[in-house]
C-alpha cells in the first residue's frame, strides 16, 4: 500500500465515522487511506440505535439496504416511569418515521454495520495494525509514525479515532475525559425467552428515580433478539470497555424498584458487559490546519439520546460534501467550512445527552430527525472565517 502522498487523505480509525467518511470522501473524488490500529476486523463493541437521521445519511451513501438486512425497526419510542410503569411519551417510528423523515429508525449490531461499510470500501486501503504513536503536521501535509515502526504521509489526515483520539492529543495537547460516576450495563435475550413482555418490539426507555438511572430495551436482529442498556450511579468501576464481563446478580439488584416488566427483561439475562462512561464538555474548534476530527473524537457524548453513532455518520457526509471538488492546497479551508457546518449542531446534541432529558415527556423529534446531511447548507468561506 502506498501511504506516503501527499494528495492523499488519511482517516485513523475504521470505526463507523471513519468508515462512512473513508467511503464519502473517494466517492467526492479523493484518493484516501484508512489506518486502524486493530489487526483485523472482530466482532466487538455494542448493539447501537441508528435513528432517521443517521438511516438517512446512509441510504444516501448507498448504505443502508445493507444496513436494513439484519436489523430491526423500532414500532415506536416510548417513555415510561420506572416504578408505575406509566407511559409519559409514545413516539410511532417505523413506517410513520421514513413517511415524516425519510427513513425509520434501525437497531443494529455495531459489527454488522461496519460489516456492510467495509464492502463499500477497497480492503487494500485499509492498513490494519496501524497504531499511531508520533503524528506532525506541517503547511504540506501530516506525517505518522506507527507502533509497527512504519511511517505514513498524507496531504490531510481526519481523526476519527474515538474518545482516546490521538489525532485529537496531536492537535491540542493531552487531555482526559471526566468519569461521569454512571456504569452502564448491556446485555441480549433471546425474545421468545420474554415473550409476554409488551412492546418488545419497540425502544422503550424506563426513566429512574434520578437522572442517571434507566433502562433501554429495543428488538435486534429483526425482532429475534431485545437489547438491554441499563445505567445506574456508580463509583467503584472505572473501566471503560465494551468487553468487560459483569455480575447478572448486581444487575439485578440495582433495579429492583423497577417495574414487573422491566425486571422480567432482567431476570432473562445469562451474561452481562459493564462499562464505566465516560464525557467531555464540547470542544471550541474541532480542526487545525491539515487535520479535523469527527464522532467522538471531537465530541464524545453520553447515550442517553442515542446519537453517538448518527452524530458521527452526519459529519462525515458533511465533510465529504465540503471537501468534493476541492484542491489540496485548498483543505484547511475546506475542513474550516465542515466545523462551522457542524459544531453547532453536535455541541447541542452533546449536552442534551448530558441533561438526559429527551422526549421524557413527549415533544417533536424533528430537530434531531429531521436533519438531512446531504441537504443542509455548507458554509462559505466567509462563515468558516467569521467563526
Amino acid at each position: 500500500m502506498k501511504t506516503t502522498s501527499e494528495s492523499t487523505i488519511g482517516i485513523v480509525g475504521a470505526g463507523i465515522g471513519g468508515l462512512v467518511a473513508a467511503i464519502a470522501l473517494r466517492r467526492a473524488g479523493h484518493d484516501v487511506v484508512v489506518f486502524e490500529q486493530a489487526k483485523q476486523f472482530a466482532r466487538v463493541g455494542a448493539d447501537i440505535n441508528l435513528t432517521p437521521n443517521a438511516v438517512r445519511a446512509l441510504d444516501g451513501l448507498g448504505a443502508g439496504e445493507a444496513a436494513r438486512v439484519t436489523a430491526a425497526r423500532p414500532s415506536h419510542r416510548i417513555s415510561r416511569t420506572y416504578d408505575t410503569g406509566e407511559e409519559t411519551s409514545r413516539l410511532e417510528m417505523a413506517d410513520t418515521a421514513e413517511q415524516r423523515y425519510g427513513a425509520p429508525q434501525l437497531t443494529i449490531h455495531r459489527a454488522d454495520l461496519l460489516a456492510a461499510l467495509a464492502d463499500m470500501f477497497p480492503n487494500e486501503r485499509v492498513a490494519l495494525g496501524k497504531r499511531a504513536e508520533k503524528i506532525a503536521a506541517d503547511e504540506r501535509g501530516v506525517s505518522l509514525s506507527f507502533a509497527d515502526g512504519t511511517d505514513a504521509r498524507v496531504g490531510a489526515l481526519i481523526g476519527a479515532d474515538g474518545i482516546h483520539s490521538c489525532v485529537r492529543t496531536a492537535m491540542f495537547g493531552a487531555e482526559s475525559p471526566r468519569f461521569t460516576g454512571i456504569v452502564a450495563y448491556r446485555a441480549v435475550v433471546p425474545a421468545e425467552r420474554v415473550a409476554g413482555v409488551p412492546n418488545l418490539g419497540a425502544f422503550t426507555k424506563w426513566w429512574g428515580p434520578n437522572p442517571q438511572s434507566q433502562i433501554v430495551t429495543f428488538p435486534l436482529n429483526r425482532g429475534k433478539d431485545v437489547f438491554i442498556f441499563a445505567t445506574t450511579p456508580q463509583d467503584s468501576w472505572h473501566l471503560e470497555s465494551w468487553t468487560a464481563p459483569g455480575s447478572v446478580e448486581e444487575l439485578r439488584e440495582q433495579y429492583v424498584a423497577y417495574h414487573p416488566e422491566a425486571r422480567a427483561l432482567l431476570d432473562a439475562c445469562d451474561t452481562v458487559l459493564k462499562t464505566a462512561l465516560y464525557e467531555r464538555d464540547p470542544m471550541p474548534a474541532w480542526t487545525k490546519g491539515r487535520m479535523a476530527l469527527l464522532g467522538d473524537a471531537a465530541h464524545p457524548m453520553l447515550p442517553f439520546m442515542a446519537q453517538g453513532a448518527g452524530m458521527a455518520i452526519e459529519d462525515a457526509v458533511v465533510l465529504s460534501r465540503h471537501l468534493e471538488g476541492v484542491a489540496m492546497a485548498d483543505l484547511p479551508a475546506a475542513l474550516q467550512g465542515f466545523e462551522t457546518a457542524r459544531i453547532e449542531r453536535a455541541s447541542q446534541v452533546q449536552l442534551g445527552s448530558r441533561g438526559n432529558n429527551w422526549l421524557r415527556e413527549g415533544g417533536n423529534a424533528d430537530w434531531v430527525y429531521g436533519y438531512d446531511a446531504w441537504a443542509v447548507p455548507l458554509a462559505t468561506p466567509a462563515m468558516a472565517a467569521a467563526a
